[in-house]
Parts: structure tokens; C-alpha cells; sequence
């Protein structure tokens, strides 16, 4: 019962509850009020399910074994040790995960009176170990062919092929499977009829059959009742490298990474998406972008989350009315681009590890059938950072330079958690590596040094994951351990260029952030290493407020190579060409001291739809804006600068558009959100104190117990009486129910629970066969139907 749970609780040492808690962190938040709200809470679905996906697959086995061993409620050591032994499994391995199952709360009391909680039963399959019903229970002619060693024996050997690969099949484990209903009656050739024939399968519904516990035992008598055993994780693959070549692959892929990840944040930036009614970034746009920046769907699917998940993009509203907004980057983006490489890689590794979002997904299809976008809410996953905590755990386990497939962290995976690992998490797993590949955690399929060292830093919580940017730290920019590593991995950053005859700029390295900022005005970029200098990135500079003065003494400065005299005639050229007309408002006017050049531009047939007239000999007006009549001059090849109303040139360098971060996705630490508290020593003891003290002063101020029988029998507190209720639920039992009914009165009635949920109970009295419904908060004791009086 659960009160004997709660009894083993209050018997177990302080360290016994220590060990408990930290296995079970959930337990404690917030903490219980006494041992009883403790075991209740222990017991629940939810805590009882979150305790086993933890559970590696010897141990669930082992747990198994305890269920089909019990008889009534209880079962024993020797009964498990008994029934593994045919499997070849060592007794002091089993000891083992029995002892962790105590460990857990899972099974409680001595080793001749075990007992499971009986949440497990409704968490795990209800066929243990994959056995299923006796014959006599299923079929009274199915019991009497196993009764009958010699007949089950002869007639399991005359099964066809096909019928005996349907048995070993379900032998293995369920041992219900489903049929068609017309192979059941009318096909002749059916394995499943004949099996069913033969009696050595049962038809337990028109589309379902279940296998008899006796013949499974029979078809596993070479491995045991239990089947094969797993006590040992899977043999894999673990080639080494030198530990140096992966952290040189990974470097080179953090360089990759940066690059894409800025380039893809200035696409957005010049041309940005509009964010759809659900949330999210179209499929086009998204596919612009992605070859905008070079790369494949999904990786720029991952970027474009991480960008949002760092707080480098966010939303501005455009329109109030019709409620629409654009995806922009932040201001942080600023302040990111200022950093170097390796801080830069650090914010972005960081807030991956943490993200509570899954891009994996993008592109598959949800529960109504319609593709999941980038940045949709449906993308929030809360076990998102312990999926790729785990998968990135199995690789840091590995000596350094030690790598292994990613199918065979799978395999691992699915042994240390199978709950947790099923068929669609094995993609997920998969998934996650690509993705860290990506980021430069790992390279060749092994752990680099620095993505070792992020990945202790998160889990210890030496990193403030509330704030990956570290906006709010002294020293934003500031490099840590992990950060420091990569620094010195990578080139350093280069301040000078190598201007080429062809008028290409070779940058020999990552370039410092004044120098990327000066060519991404002067060039137009070509690939990680290279730009080009053109007219139309020369005019640009112009327009920005360069000279060519200024244009010459930049490149002497930069170029550790000659410049080339055809680069000189370019910029001379258009610079002086540059500014020889100006735009102003007329709505807007053309004026240049040149009386030739109106002529002419008035006298250009293509010009004729801005409707141009002269007001002086070097003026010239139109009804059309500025920016139209410069665009419609510069298509028709002549050099116009726009002035404002003082004849002052206006400087087109564009004014970088920023919007707020997005309402974003909370990050998770590492670990499960229970975990995340990282209970310390101190901490823990005060929490035990504080039970023990609760559940004192509840014994003693618990109030006089409520008869709830004519003999007497009685129970205490309201929490209690709960506990007693769901027992009797799982069990199936009646209970004496002690109530206050709505006139205020105390009544009692013997009744066999059916459900409890809702605030309510809701019971059944055989006496007089009807439904009973009571309001949980009216309930005030609860006693088994064979409690003594």
C-alpha cells in the first residue's frame, strides 16, 4: 500500500534520502509537506514515468522480472535471482538493479517482501517481460493443449514456416498482435487461422490474438523466461584520430558557421520576411535565404532558430491595422558582429545547447497534416536540450580523439534510455549530431576539445544560460574557457588585404571587424576570402561619404600589395563623374553647372515619362520624388547625386533597421527542469529536516481519527485517505469512504472505486448497484474493507 511506501521513506537514513532526491529531483519541488505527500507524490503517474525513462534497459528487464514474479502484491530477491539465472546473468548484477530500483522509490521493502509501485503498472506494458495470460485464463481448450507437455510439443513442431515465424515473433514480445478479420474465417492459408486452429494462439477480439504464457515459455527455453537479457550496453565501433585533426575540422567548420550565420542575418536585413499568421518564416523565404547564403535547407532552417533563439533577430510591426510584421535583426546582432570569432561561435553554441526549439522538424508535417515553417511555435520542445545533453554526453564519455557513428550513439542511447529512444527519437538523435557537426562540437564524428569543454561548462552552470549573450556581464566579450580554446585554434584576425590586377581583395584571414566593415562597403563578396571592387561597389563608397582621396588612402593602408593602376583610373573616374548632377525636391529638380548636360538629359527620349522641364539654363524640374528621378537618371547612364535643401550631398549609407527580439522560447538548462535547481548538500539536508519535522508535527497534531465503521475501523489525515483511494483504484478492492455530506452530516459507505480525477471520486456500491459520486474535499477518511476494527 502506499502508506507502506511512505513507511519505507521514514525508515530510510538521511544519505538513503539524499541519494533518493538527487535520482529524483522532482520530488522535492516544491517540497512535500510529510513522507505521506511524499510517497503519494513518488507513486503518481507523471513522477513514476520520469523515473523509468531514466532507467537503462538491464534494469527496466530486472524490474519486469519483479512484476511477473509477484504473487498477490509482493515477490522476492531469490524468486528474480531464480527466474534470470536461465538467462546466464550473474546474481549480484541483478542484486545491482534491484537495489537501484530501491533506489529510485521504484520497489520498496526486504527481500522476502518486495513491492512495486503500483503506478508501474499503468506506465509500462501490461504483458511483463512480454508474457502473456495463461491458456486456461484465455481458452479452456488452449489450457488443455498446454496441460499436455507431449501434444504442445508435437504440435509446435508440425507449425509451418510461415505459423512458426508468427509464433517466434510473438514469443519475443507483446504477445498480442493484430489480424485482418477475413483471415481469421475465410482464408484457408492463413498462419494465423491455423495457429488459432491449433489452439496455440487465442482470439481475443474479431482483429486481435494473444500468445499463452506457456507457449512462449516453451518457444524461450533456450534464453530463459525472461527471453535474452541485456546487462551490458552494446559493442561499438570507436576508430581514434589525433585529437588535434578533429579540433581543426571543428575550427574550420566554427569559420563556416560564423559566416553563414552573418550573411544570412544580412539577407534578412536588405530584404526582410514577413513573419506569416502563424508565427513563422515561409517555405520561399526561407529557401531565398538559403541560397542567398550558400547552404541547404535545413541548415539554414538551424541558423535562422538560433539566430531567433540568441535574440539576433526579432519583429517589427509594419502595419497596426492589418497586424503585420517583418523579421529584422536586433540590436544585439550589432553587438554580436562586434565580438570575434570565437566569442561570436560561443553565444550561438551556448544558445543551441539550451534552446528549447527542435528545427529537425521544419518541413515535416504536423498533427493536421500541414508543414511545420521555421520559427512556428510548434517547434517548441522542452526535452530539447537533455536530447542533445545525451547524445553529445555518449561522445565526451570517449577519450579524446575517439570517434563513433552516429547509429551507433543511437544504439548506446537506446540502451541507456530506451524510453526515452524510440524509433522517431533515433532520428532526433541522428538529427542532433548533424547539427553539432554544424557548429563545430564535433569533427569526423568525435568530440572536439573545445566542444568538450562547452559542454561541461553548461552542464555545471558555470555559463548564465538566461543570458547567452552576456549583454548584461561586465565584459560582454570576455572569452571563457571553451572560448579560449577555439581562439587559439583559429587564424588570427588579419587588418590588411591583397588587392589583385583583376580587381579582386584577397583577405588572407578572418578579417577584424573594421576591416570587414570597410570591404563590405568597398566590395561586393564572392566567397569566404575574397571580394571584387566594381564601379557600382565604388559609387557606393561614394555615396557613403568617401572621397576618392579618402578611397586612395584606404587602399595604400590596407593592401600589403601594390595597387593596381586600373583600380586608381576606376575610382578617379567615377569620382570625378560623381556629384556632377544634383536632386532635389520640386517635387524634385535636376541642376548641374554643365548648361550641355541639361540639355541633353532633357533632350533624352528616355527620360520623357518623368515629364522634365527647364526652369534656368542648369535647372531642371519634375513632379516625380527624388529617389525616381535618380533611379530613372542612373538606368539612363548618367551620374546624379541626390542634395538636400541646403545643396549639401545626402549620404546613401543605408540606415540599418533593427527590431525588437522576438517574445522568445524560455531557455532550459541542460539538465530536466527538475534537475535544474542542482540541489546542493546543504540544500538537501534542510529539505529532509523539513519533512521530518512535517511529518512529526502531522502525527501529532493529526486530529482524532473519523469511524467510518461500526467496528471502528478509522484512517487520519485527508492525504491519506487519497492514498488509500488510488491504492484501492489500482487493486481494484472496496474501501470504507468517510464523508461530509451536503447537509453537513458525517456518513460511511462500503464501496469499490472506478475512477478518481477532477475533484471527484466516483465509486460503485454493490449492495445496492449504483454509481456514487463524491467531492474529493468532502472525503474525510478512507480504511481497506479488511482494515481490523
Amino acid at each position: 500500500m502506499t502508506t507502506s511506501l511512505a513507511d519505507h521513506f521514514r525508515a530510510l537514513p538521511d544519505d538513503g534520502l539524499m541519494a533518493l532526491i538527487r535520482l529524483r529531483p522532482d520530488l522535492v519541488i516544491p517540497p512535500p509537506s510529510d513522507f505521506s505527500a511524499l510517497a503519494h507524490r513518488a507513486q503518481s503517474r507523471v513522477a513514476v514515468a520520469r523515473a523509468l525513462d531514466g532507467l537503462d534497459t538491464f534494469t527496466l528487464e530486472v524490474l519486469d522480472a519483479l512484476r511477473y514474479t509477484r504473487i498477490g502484491h509482493t515477490t522476492s530477491t531469490e524468486s528474480v535471482l531464480t527466474l534470470t539465472a536461465a538467462s546466464g546473468v550473474e546474481a549480484a548484477r541483478v542484486r545491482g538493479a534491484i537495489d537501484l530500483l530501491v533506489q529510485h522509490g521504484i520497489a520498496f521493502g526486504h527481500d522476502s517482501a518486495l513491492r512495486v509501485v503500483g503506478a508501474v503498472d499503468e506506465v509500462c506494458s501490461p504483458y511483463p517481460a512480454g508474457l502473456g495470460r495463461p491458456a486456461a485464463e484465455l481458452d479452456p481448450l488452449a489450457g488443455a493443449l498446454v496441460a499436455d507437455a507431449a501434444r504442445l510439443r508435437r504440435t509446435l513442431l508440425a507449425a509451418p514456416p510461415a505459423a512458426r515465424a508468427v509464433l517466434d515473433r510473438l514469443a519475443a514480445g507483446p504477445p498480442v498482435g493484430t489480424v485482418t478479420p477475413a483471415s481469421l474465417r475465410s482464408d484457408p492459408d492463413s498462419p494465423v487461422r491455423w495457429l488459432v486452429e491449433q489452439h496455440l494462439l487465442v482470439a481475443v477480439s474479431r482483429d486481435a490474438v494473444e500468445l499463452p504464457v506457456e507457449v512462449s515459455l516453451v518457444l524461450r527455453r533456450d534464453g530463459g523466461p525472461l527471453g535474452q537479457l541485456h546487462p551490458d550496453p552494446p559493442q561499438v565501433q570507436t576508430p581514434t584520430r589525433d585529437a588535434a585533426q578533429l579540433d581543426r575540422a571543428g575550427a574550420g567548420q566554427v569559420l563556416e558557421l560564423v559566416r553563414n550565420l552573418e550573411t544570412l542575418i544580412e539577407a534578412i536585413n536588405a530584404d526582410p520576411p514577413t513573419v506569416l499568421r502563424s508565427g513563422g518564416m515561409g517555405v520561399r523565404e526561407l529557401r531565398r535565404f538559403a541560397k542567398l547564403t550558400g547552404v541547404d535547407e535545413p541548415a539554414a532552417a538551424l541558423l535562422v532558430e538560433i539566430a531567433a533563439a540568441a535574440g539576433l533577430l526579432g519583429e517589427e510591426i509594419i502595419d497596426n491595422k492589418r497586424v503585420e510584421s517583418v523579421f529584422l535583426p536586433t540590436v544585439a546582432y550589432d553587438v554580436w558582429r562586434a565580438f570575434g570569432i570565437a566569442a561570436r561561435w560561443h553565444r550561438v553554441a551556448v544558445t543551441w545547447l539550451t534552446m528549447t526549439r527542435a528545427p529537425s522538424l521544419i518541413g515535416q508535417r504536423d498533427d493536421r497534416d500541414r508543414p511545420i515553417n521555421a520559427l512556428a511555435p510548434e517547434l517548441s520542445r522542452p526535452g530539447a536540450p537533455a536530447q542533445r545533453r545525451a547524445a553529445l554526453q555518449v561522445l565526451s564519455e570517449l577519450p579524446p580523439g575517439a570517434t563513433i557513428a552516429p547509429s551507433d550513439v543511437v544504439d548506446l542511447l537506446s540502451w541507456r534510455t530506451p524510453r526515452r529512444v524510440s524509433r522517431g527519437a533515433a532520428a532526433v538523435v541522428e538529427a542532433n549530431l548533424a547539427e553539432a557537426a554544424l557548429l563545430g562540437l564535433t569533427g569526423f564524428d568525435g568530440l572536439t576539445g573545445f566542444g568538450r569543454l562547452l559542454l561541461d561548462e553548461v552542464v555545471s552552470g558555470s555559463i548564465d544560460t538566461d543570458d547567452p549573450l552576456g549583454l548584461h556581464a561586465p565584459d560582454g566579450a570576455a572569452l571563457t574557457g571553451s572560448a579560449a580554446l577555439l581562439d587559439t585554434l583559429l587564424p588570427a584576425p588579419v587588418d590588411h588585404v591583397l588587392l589583385q590586377a583583376d580587381l579582386s581583395v584577397i583577405v588572407p584571414g578572418p578579417p577584424e571587424p573594421t576591416l570587414a566593415g570597410e570591404l563590405e562597403l568597398l566590395g561586393v563578396q564572392e566567397s569566404a576570402s575574397v571580394h571584387r571592387i566594381t564601379a557600382e561597389s565604388v559609387r557606393r563608397s561614394l555615396d557613403a561619404g568617401y572621397t576618392a582621396a579618402d578611397l586612395h588612402a584606404l587602399l595604400a593602408r590596407r593592401s600589403r600589395t601594390p595597387v593596381p593602376q586600373t583600380l586608381t583610373y576606376l575610382i578617379d573616374d567615377i569620382a570625378r563623374r560623381h556629384g556632377g548632377m544634383r536632386i532635389g525636391s520640386a517635387n524634385s529638380y535636376v541642376r548641374s553647372d554643365d548648361e550641355t548636360l541639361i540639355a541633353e538629359v532633357l533632350a533624352d527620349r528616355r527620360l520623357q515619362p518623368l515629364m522634365l522641364r527647364r526652369l534656368a539654363p542648369t535647372v531642371l524640374t519634375s513632379r516625380h520624388t527624388p529617389a525616381r528621378l535618380l533611379e530613372a537618371l542612373r538606368d539612363a547612364g548618367y551620374p546624379p547625386v541626390q542634395e538636400d535643401a541646403t545643396g549639401a550631398a545626402v549620404l546613401t549609407r543605408p540606415k540599418a533597421r533593427r527590431g525588437p527580439p522576438r517574445p522568445s522560447w524560455a531557455h532550459r538548462g541542460i539538465e530536466d527542469p527538475a534537475a535544474a535547481a542542482r540541489l546542493s548538500s546543504p540544500r538537501l539536508a534542510g529539505v529532509i529536516e523539513q519533512i521530518r519535522r512535517g511529518d512529526a508535527a502531522a502525527r501529532v497534531a493529526r486530529r482524532a481519527p473519523v469511524t467510518v465503521r461500526a467496528n471502528g475501523t478509522s484512517t487520519a489525515s485527508h492525504t491519506e485517505a487519497l492514498e488509500v483511494l488510488q491504492q484501492a483504484l489500482r487493486d481494484k478492492t472496496r474501501v470504507w469512504v468517510g464523508y461530509v455530506d451536503s447537509h453537513g452530516a458525517t456518513a460511511s459507505r462500503l464501496v469499490r472505486p472506478v475512477s478518481m480525477g477532477g475533484g471527484y471520486l466516483r465509486a460503485e456500491d454493490e449492495r445496492t448497484e449504483m454509481l456514487h459520486t463524491f467531492a474529493l474535499h468532502r472525503i474525510t477518511a478512507a480504511a481497506p474493507e479488511d482494515a481490523s476494527g
